[in-house]
């Protein structure tokens, strides 16, 4: 461990004596006054934090918004709601734009984190045109409710929404952050029909994955010995879950800032700092409760169980949950420095299903993924820097990212550069590109070995025996003594809740001192900077966050060492049946029969419509076959392919579109050299818009360019093609054999 640098003023004896007693006294000062303002702004985090409880509707949404619908009110009530936002300035947004519907995480906070901030994802969307809409929740569950019944509300809320814009250019684009991003998956999967792009932005799918000394979180089930504790966190607080336990895993993760940073950071700003502090924290410290039932059924399903990404999560009518189901495109933000979203548990689920990126293609599925390299997991939210790029990028692109073809990709940002001829085609600050990628690209950012696979499954074996365990024996105990009053009592007891109380205005202490703070603050005198006791207490800052990052290094590494000692044990994997054969324990998803059979029979159809279609599809089959060794699409090409969309294709709306690209990409991959044989007869159905269109061929690749020797040559291919006679010609050559059939026909008449 580095230790930080000691501070050369505290070194020299330069202002001996008299000059080091004047800053004594000069920090001596400010650092009275800086403790009293400090312990201000907690009472007034505090008195916020109260307020804000006491509503109805809590949430931290910077946007005005109406209810459009209450789940409360449905068949299957649950407490989620359904609001539309109302853009600033009266401005409407564009009836033909899809909406975008975001959905918050229910993760121990209240809802508002994607409208945290004007620059944030629903900003964005809204600064693009599109409609907006937030799925929220109240504080408190519905008593009956489970993730089942909110899975069916959700659906309700996205049919409405489809309801509500009949003439918007394509289905929702649904944003699902952290928490809500499996719950959105899930969804999607069983009803597919109901979506257009899917963005999950920090959110696990995969849940045991990860890399060795990086990702501590996925061990805590466990070194608890499993999920009984969530049942008994349920049962203490008599059928509900306590969010705040939630919260205070997420705090632990990091308590260098929990501990030490957050607050000393208010300390040192205290006349800058308190404002940003304040509104973080009204969403922070809203924590909300959950069923007991809702949170086993995360614990054991997803958390321990990781059936997710191996589709073996079922329906109440016995149907399973299978992502490949999903027919959307599916956008996956995440961050190499998020401590409890890292990549691996956000993207390892492609590898869990899928065999290559041809499987990918098989079940028409277009995934792209964006990996940022040192923002946090909270930032991926509520950074504006992350909402001016990112998300900015994906709210403009999205009909883009909806017409992909099928596979995998990687989302590229660069900044655009003002005098780029081609600049007009951007549309954001940053130009937008998507690569190729292989499954060995995600195998890169962090995957499990056969043996990590099989201490998790012993971990979900044994945890099923403990929670059998602890219902058959404790829990009858703890629900005959638990009622409302304990269980009010518990969560008011919570730490958590506990310093809101000790920092309020109910602490005569803390009371005394408001009057103290107004007058501090029209006295105030800050130290300057190079006061050899600051400059000793921001050493000493330095100092505490190195010594809690190695506690916590210290703690993880042991906690890790037990699992791997004890999961790792042959002797327990053998009692919990895992030694029995030596299949690897992570199930594995089958092949599906009427998969295969529908995708038999898909290949057979587009094989014999290889020559169907006009100059508009030969255009895009040969833009495809140029730019496919380059293995890139950006969104020039497209914006470009857009406008020829709107000039030559009157009345084919988006879907339409999408389809052809994708038809002539499949068709491509099945059999490369009769379909590109076959342009020249597309192109002879019309050569006047054949004409037209290979100017805009000419075009775009101008605009794009191409950077491989196989592009190269493919272009010259392309434009050999073009300029064959054999489309002047076609038409004569079909109208005479169509008139030599007539007149034979005649006769035979």
């Amino acid at each position: 461990m580095a230790e930080p640098a000691i501070p050369a003023a505290c070194e020299t004896s330069v202002q001996w004596p008299f000059g080091l007693l004047q800053d004594a006294w000069n920090y001596s000062i400010d650092a009275w006054q800086r403790s009293i303002l400090f312990l201000d702004v907690l009472e007034q985090r505090s008195a916020k934090y109260y307020e804000h409880a006491a509503k109805v509707a809590p949430h931290v949404l910077k946007f005005s918004c109406e209810l459009v619908l209450d789940g409360r009110e449905l068949k299957k009530p649950v407490n989620y709601v359904l609001a539309r936002i109302i853009p600033p300035d009266g401005k409407k947004p564009d009836k033909f734009k899809r909406p975008f519907v975001i959905v918050d995480p229910r993760a121990g906070h209240g809802p508002g984190i994607g409208g945290f901030k004007p620059q944030s994802e629903i900003g964005v969307a809204m600064k693009a045109g599109h409609p907006c809409y937030f799925i929220g929740f109240l504080p408190d569950p519905v008593s009956s409710q489970t993730i089942e019944d909110i899975a069916e509300a959700e659906a309700k809320f996205l049919e409405h929404v489809i309801s509500l814009h009949p003439e918007a250019d394509g289905k929702p684009a649904v944003i699902g952050n952290c928490q809500a991003g499996w719950a959105v998956m899930m969804l999607a999967a069983a009803r597919p029909e109901l979506f257009g792009p899917i963005i999950v932005a920090g959110s696990p799918l995969s849940y045991w994955a990860g890399a060795p000394k990086q990702n501590p979180m996925r061990y805590t089930a466990g070194v608890l010995g499993g999920t009984w504790t969530t049942a008994l966190l349920g049962d203490v607080g008599n059928g509900k879950f306590d969010g705040a336990w939630l919260v205070s895993n997420f705090e632990n993760l990091n308590p260098a800032n929990t501990l030490w940073s957050k607050h000393y950071n208010l300390y040192s700003k205290i006349d800058t700092e308190a404002p940003r502090y304040l509104e973080f924290e009204q969403w922070w410290g809203g924590h909300v409760l959950l069923n007991a039932g809702e949170m086993q059924f995360i614990a054991d399903e997803l958390f321990v169980g990781n059936k997710l990404s191996s589709a073996s999560v079922r329906s109440s009518n016995g149907n399973l949950i299978d992502l490949r189901s999903i027919s959307s495109p599916i956008v996956i933000f995440c961050s190499k420095a998020d401590n409890i979203t890292p990549p691996p548990q956000a993207l390892n689920w492609i590898i869990d299903l899928y065999d290559s990126v041809e499987d990918i293609r098989a079940h028409g599925q277009t995934i792209v993924y964006a990996v940022h390299e040192s923002i946090g997991h909270l930032g991926i939210f509520v950074s504006g820097s992350i909402a001016k790029k990112e998300h900015d990028q994906f709210a403009n692109n999205i009909d883009l990212i909806d017409t992909l073809p099928p596979g995998l990709y990687e989302a590229v940002m660069t900044p655009k550069d003002p005098d780029d001829p081609t600049a007009d085609l951007i549309l954001g600050d940053y130009l937008i590109r998507f690569e190729a990628r292989s499954l060995d690209d995600i195998r890169e950012l962090g995957s499990n070995s056969e043996d990590d696979d099989r201490e998790f499954a012993t971990v979900a074996r044994l945890s099923e025996i403990n929670l059998g365990l602890y219902r058959t024996f404790v829990q009858p105990w703890i629900q005959t003594w638990t009622n409302e009053s304990s269980a009010e009592l518990m969560r008011r007891l919570h730490p958590l809740r506990m310093q809101y109380e000790f920092f309020s205005g109910a602490n005569p202490f803390i009371r005394s001192l408001a009057s103290d703070a107004v007058r501090l603050r029209e006295m105030r005198r800050p130290v300057s900077k190079d006061n050899i006791f600051w400059q000793m207490q921001e050493w000493f800052g330095d100092w505490m966050v190195l010594a809690l990052d190695a506690y916590r290094d210290a703690r993880d590494d042991t906690s890790q060492a037990w699992f791997h000692a004890i999961y790792g044990s042959p002797f327990l994997q053998a009692a919990v049946g895992l030694r029995a054969s030596d299949e690897i324990p992570r199930l594995r998803v089958g092949d599906d029969p009427a998969h295969h059979a529908l995708v038999e029979k898909k290949i057979a159809e587009l094989k014999q419509r290889l020559a169907d279609g006009g100059p508009r599809e030969a255009v895009i089959r040969a833009l495809l076959y140029v730019r496919m060794p380059d293995g890139a699409v950006d969104e020039r090409g497209f914006n470009l392919l857009r406008r020829m969309r709107d000039e030559t294709g009157k009345g084919l709306n988006l879907a339409a579109f999408k389809q052809i690209l994708r038809e002539q990409f499949l068709m491509l991959l099945l059999d490369e050299r009769r379909a590109v044989a076959a342009i020249p007869e597309m192109l002879a159905t019309d050569p006047d818009l054949a004409t037209r269109m290979k100017g805009k061929l000419d075009r775009m690749i101008e605009l794009v360019g191409v950077h491989s020797k196989l592009a190269r040559e493919r272009l010259a291919e392309v434009e050999a093609l073009f300029e064959s006679e054999d489309i002047t010609t076609m038409p004569a050559k079909q109208a005479a054999i169509s008139t030599s059939r007539n007149s034979r026909a005649e006769k035979r008449h």
